[in-house]
């Protein structure tokens, strides 16, 4: 799929199929979260670019100094400013900030529906198809590296496996998605899954 125009069609086909909201705790049933919890709302941007090797997501590495999430990898997005106009606002902000893809660049298709993290948020990944390329420009101190992965790795849900951790005294599970030297886990790689179980 080399071609933008195959590549928005392919994703609004994706985007217009149902799909249940995704948690961090998917993979634990036995986590009991507290009723009347309030989350705070995010979003991310999944940004797709058409290429002649093949459509492609682009990803950032986080700085390791951070205090939340250091070194991991995720899309670039953040919590909703009360600026914003609304969670497309938010992500396209953010995009531009962590990887200094201006906000004109991108077509936003449309939304995967909310994943709660277990950071307490609420997060929205929206869905965008670059209209040319850029020269991605990771934000100083808070993005350590800004890469791409092939669309196909991504949405193809034989490449997620189940992993676990100890966390907070007890083992917890989660998706993940590695391609090359990074290690896509946790919030990211669940709803990559999500897209991907659109791809079935």
């Amino acid at each position: 799929m080399s071609s933008r125009t195959d590549l928005i069609t392919t994703l609004t086909a994706a985007l217009a199929k149902e799909a249940a909201p995704s948690s961090d705790f998917d993979l634990n049933p036995e986590v009991v979260l507290p009723e009347g919890r309030k989350l705070r709302p995010a979003a991310v941007l999944l940004a797709f670019e058409a290429s002649p090797s093949g459509a492609r997501l682009w990803l950032t590495k986080r700085s390791s100094a951070l205090k939340h999430h250091p070194g991991q990898i995720a899309a670039p997005g953040g919590k909703q400013d009360e600026t914003d106009a609304d969670l497309v606002a938010t992500a396209l902000r953010e995009a531009h900030e962590e990887i200094g893809l201006p906000r004109n660049s991108v077509e936003v298709l449309g939304a995967l529906p909310p994943h709660e993290t277990v950071t307490g948020f609420t997060m929205t990944p929206i869905i965008g198809v670059l209209r040319s390329g850029f020269t991605p420009v990771p934000e100083l101190g808070e993005v350590a590296e800004v890469f791409h992965v092939p669309m196909q790795h991504v949405t193809n849900s034989e490449n997620f496996m189940v992993h676990g951790r100890r966390w907070r005294g007890s083992r917890r599970y989660y998706f993940a998605v590695p391609y090359g030297p990074y290690y896509i886990w946790g919030a990211t790689a669940r709803v990559l899954r999500g897209l991907a179980e659109r791809f079935t």
